[in-house]
């Protein structure tokens, strides 16, 4: 099954830099089904995230790229999720970063 990762990044992304690279060990990412990212997908398209780089701010996770989420969209993205069992541990992670003030680093398909 299709597998879309999250992790917490430990420093803000930098200005020009693009994070294209695949690196969910760097950033200790849990998976999550696609399945269940599909079924959300759209009630994320009102949440404002950063595509590959912080020049790119569009609507929505980048679902086959690389999408950056600052924490000011951290609350809003647990709100879509909030009553989704089998998103709990998302939702967990989620919460972390906004606890610590925290970038989430989203790689899609």
């Amino acid at each position: 099954m299709a597998k879309h990762e999250f992790g917490i990044m430990m420093d803000a992304p930098q200005p020009g830099k693009r994070y294209d690279k695949y690196e969910p060990w760097k950033y200790d990412c849990i998976s999550v089904d696609d399945d269940y990212v599909e079924g959300i997908a759209e009630k994320l398209g009102f949440i404002d995230f950063y595509w590959h780089t912080l020049s790119i701010k569009e609507k929505g996770l980048a679902y086959c790229g690389v999408s950056l989420v600052p924490p000011s969209s951290l609350k809003a993205f647990i709100d879509v999720i909030d009553d989704i069992p089998k998103l709990y541990g998302l939702k967990g992670l989620l919460e972390k970063a906004l606890g610590q003030n925290k970038w989430v680093i989203h790689y899609g398909l």
